[in-house]
């Protein structure tokens, strides 16, 4: 006989445990499925775990620096395994916390593998037998892996993915990172903070592109100053293990180049995790790697949800948990619940210097046939910057010039990623270009450029 729930979650990552904490608040019997570690990619292989590592690269830029704040030191050394140690407990740590929330909060666990066998019904395997369970709802929150391309296989030795270049044993002397979104810059970041030579090849024709073409000119500046190879508009030809070192062919607008190094990051992308599920025998939809659904998350069966990365871009864990929240409303009849406003979803890339945006680009702006008004600060100009010797970045700030509504922002410079949700909730509270301008921002702060590029975008900037 079938355990009966309410409401099933299949997955148990940054969407999957928020929706199941979330129907059991509302009253639902609620159960969660998990094969692996709970929190998923982002707690365990991806958000937390890296800005761990960061940190580590942070401390090593400081410490290169000191002399220019008056400090000197001798022998310093450094040990990878404990800062890659420092990272795995950051991780397992609030693993085990989520484990707590459920039991809190009433939510049975299942450990092991689930497939969809009909409406309403799954099938779990665990390490000890297979269970039938029957649910009235079924989110499927099953995230995503990364992308490979035919010859570009990761083989977790000289070709890493992203787990392996989380948890490495040696540094790396040259590292090769084939990919310049989020992912790779991020890496490319930490590792040549961290001392290893860096080459980055992208495809597009620039790094960073789902950013704005200034803020991502101005990082691939930043990152080039920093003696980070940046080859734009190329392709790996071949790529191939060649003893203790993997070589790549490269073709770029220079010619073909051959580049050598000691291993090779792939960070090419990601594509949802749809195998297995049972998904083609039910008939639901996919496309590209990924499950359809409506602005509530419904697939075209009914009675089955998917959420978070499996359900698209952006591949984002707030998305996600986002996603989780007005799922679950939803199907509640909460009469809150509200769809995702897919252009209020900020984005962050914790490299150095770090950058954030919201909302429409210029560009995408354009587009879209809006007539804009834009302003523009350079942290050159900033106090605070110039204090802590971080004055290399520029805060954008994009307007309906009709209206005034605030439609897109976008940082570049330090700790922009903490500073991105004061205007996040400037668009979501639909503030307009005065009410901002007449807004009091703290002195001595960073943040204070966010106004005066507010002020720039109607002509009253004070300092530039």
């Amino acid at each position: 006989m079938a355990d009966k729930f309410d409401l099933v979650v299949v997955g148990g990552g940054p969407g999957g445990y928020v929706a199941a904490i979330r129907a059991s608040q509302l009253g639902f019997k609620t159960a969660l499925v998990e094969r692996e570690h709970l929190g998923g990619v982002c707690l365990n292989w991806g958000c937390i775990p890296t800005k761990a590592l960061l940190k580590g690269a942070e401390v090593a830029h400081t410490l290169s620096t000191m002399q220019q704040w008056g400090f000197s030191a001798d022998n310093l050394s450094f040990d990878i395994a404990k800062l890659v140690a420092h990272s795995r407990g950051a991780a397992e740590k609030l693993s085990s916390g989520i484990d707590y929330l459920l039991q809190k909060n009433n939510v049975t666990l299942y450990r092991g593998e689930a497939v969809v066998t009909g409406k309403c019904k799954l099938s779990v395997t665990t390490e000890s037998k297979t269970l039938a369970l029957d649910a009235m709802h079924i989110i499927l929150a099953t995230g995503a892996r990364a992308r490979q391309l035919p010859g570009l296989t990761i083989d977790g030795d000289r070709v890493w993915g992203a787990r392996e270049a989380m948890t490495p044993t040696v540094l790396p002397e040259r590292l090769l990172i084939i990919g310049a979104g989020a992912i790779g810059m991020e890496f490319a970041s930490l590792y040549r903070d961290l001392g290893s030579e860096v080459t980055v090849l992208e495809a597009l024709d620039r790094v960073l592109a789902a950013e704005d073409r200034e803020i991502s000119a101005r990082a691939a500046k930043a990152f080039t100053r920093r003696g980070i190879n940046i080859e734009t508009s190329a392709t790996v030809a071949n790529l191939r293990t060649v003893g203790d070192h993997v070589e790549a062919d490269i073709d770029s607008p220079r010619g073909p180049i051959s580049v050598r190094a000691d291993r090779a990051i792939v960070a090419i992308g990601v594509t949802g995790n749809i195998e297995n599920l049972g998904l083609e025998g039910l008939g639901v939809a996919t496309e590209r790697g990924f499950i359809t659904t409506d602005p509530w998350c419904r697939t075209n069966l009914v009675g089955l949800y998917a959420i978070g990365d499996v359900a698209g871009a952006p591949w984002l864990a707030h998305k996600a948990s986002h996603e989780a929240i007005l799922c679950v409303e939803r199907i509640a009849g909460e009469t809150s619940a509200r769809p995702l406003a897919t252009d209020q979803i900020p984005g962050c890339t914790y490299c150095r210097p770090q950058i954030a945006s919201v909302g429409l680009t210029e560009d995408e702006a354009t587009r879209r046939g809006i007539a804009t008004r834009i302003g523009r600060f350079d942290l050159q100009a900033s106090g605070k910057a110039l204090a802590i010797q971080e004055p290399e970045g520029l805060v954008k700030t994009v307007f309906d010039a009709d209206s005034g509504k605030l439609i897109g922002a976008h940082m570049i410079g330090p700790e922009v990623t903490e500073q991105i949700q004061g205007l996040v909730i400037a668009m979501g509270a639909e503030l307009n270009d005065r009410q901002l301008a007449e807004t009091i921002f703290p002195h001595p702060t960073v943040s204070e450029a966010i106004h005066e590029s507010i002020l720039d975008s109607i002509n009253r900037a004070i300092h530039q």
